[in-house]
């Protein structure tokens, strides 16, 4: 062999080793692409990103491609260094050969790129996808056979062949908010995650509970429940007969100002034909079902009743929405949970378990609905001023009690 024909045979081998570079780190990256982030850049109509979504909708296509090339490399650049050594070291330059060129191709045409692609899968997908579009076109009938061949053995053995990508679940989706920390704010974050985790929560979880309801007794004097109206602050107050399982309809108080700026006598039979009428939803309804309700009714208020028919609660649109988004008013929040110097918080015994974890980043569990609910479940007994309760490592303490309810609790950081 002629010192011509080494150079040549030399200069081939390296080309090849570079050849199965390519295909190795055209492999990783291809494989590695994050998919929605191509579809993303697809619709705003990036180029690449169309290519690159053509090429992964078959990838069978793409890996036999690929795994052709770099077969393809890798065997040639065998032979000739095989070649090559039988020149310089007669019969023993096969062995040497393999030694030497395993080593080479390991590293160079194997790890290397890979590693590079597995850490840059985007900028790789984009730089290599037009080549590999090409070669595709060249290598088609190859290409074709063997994927009929695999798809035969494939059938054989029972392989389903499935190339549409699999949506991703809910709990993929949470993991996929929590990566995005630092590029959005954690509000938004957790605005996220609160839809999520909406189809999870019943009404039961959001509605204000039947002890904090009010509302306006019919059988009350006029007087009365003109004064109760003017010192309303909702849109819309609930009104029944004798007691709140009575419940008769709900009256919109801006239905109820103008009545009263245009209407010279007042009277309760005007009260009650300016009524809407009542909207019940069983308890553990879904709150993503209710929503839904919501959005395709007028009814903004509903009335959660039990299986019985007693009410337990009333759920507007607006606590849905606070599930979501938190609470509206930094004020009524700053009533409920009042922060303390050594790190304690004076909460609410109504405040709901979730919205005191929310605001507070700690984990109570979510046992009860409410911080008295779940004082009481730990405590199975009637609660009164000065008792304690260790709950999950947080210490808790009874400030005040009301009507054999926790009115105020002093909840203080999880003991280490």
């Amino acid at each position: 062999m002629s010192n011509y024909q080494i150079v040549v045979f030399s200069i081939l081998l390296l080309l090849l080793i570079f050849l199965a570079a390519f295909f190795s780190i055209a492999e990783t990256g291809l494989m590695a692409v994050n998919r929605y982030r191509l579809r993303h850049q697809a619709r705003l109509k990036k180029a690449y990103a169309s290519r690159l979504l053509q090429l992964l909708k078959r990838p069978d296509r793409l890996l036999a491609t690929i795994l052709i090339g770099n077969t393809f490399a890798n065997m040639l650049s065998s032979s000739l260094a095989t070649l090559i050594a039988l020149h310089f070291w007669g019969e023993r330059g096969a062995l040497i050969a393999a030694i030497i060129l395993t080593f080479v191709v390991l590293i160079f045409a194997e790890i290397v790129p890979k590693t590079i692609a597995a850490l840059y899968p985007e900028k790789i997908a984009r730089w290599v996808s037009l080549p590999i579009q090409l070669v595709l076109k060249i290598l088609y009938p190859a290409v074709w056979l063997a994927n009929s061949i695999t798809s035969g053995l494939l059938r054989l053995f029972h392989v389903p062949m499935i190339y549409s990508a699999e949506p991703l679940s809910r709990e993929e989706l949470r993991s996929v908010v929590y990566d995005t920390s630092g590029k959005i704010s954690r509000q938004y974050q957790n605005m996220l995650l609160n839809i999520l985790d909406l189809s999870k929560l019943t009404v039961d979880d959001a509605m204000i509970s039947r002890s904090e309801m009010a509302g306006i007794d019919i059988d009350d004097p006029v007087e009365k429940i003109i004064d109760y109206i003017n010192k309303y602050h909702q849109d819309w107050i609930p009104i029944y007969r004798d007691n709140l399982n009575q419940i008769i309809g709900v009256l919109y108080t801006h239905d109820m100002l103008r009545l009263l700026l245009t209407k010279t006598s007042f009277s309760k039979e005007l009260i009650e034909h300016h009524l809407q009428e009542p909207y019940f939803v069983p308890a553990g309804t879904a709150l993503n079902i209710q929503l839904a309700w919501f959005q395709q009714s007028h009814d903004k208020v509903a009335f959660v009743v039990d299986e019985y028919g007693e009410i337990q609660g009333l759920l507007t649109l607006n606590d849905i929405l606070e599930e979501i988004v938190g609470d509206f008013t930094s004020i009524t929040a700053g009533k409920r949970i009042q922060p303390q110097t050594d790190g304690s918080f004076l909460v609410d015994g109504a405040m709901t378990v979730r919205e005191f974890n929310r605001r507070t980043d700690w984990e109570l569990p979510l046992a009860a609905r409410t911080i008295n609910g779940l004082i009481i479940e730990y405590l199975e007994a009637l609660p009164h001023i000065g008792m304690s309760v260790l709950i999950m490592g947080y210490p808790i303490e009874i400030m005040q009690v009301k009507d054999n309810r926790v009115k105020v609790a002093k909840i203080s950081p999880r003991l280490e």
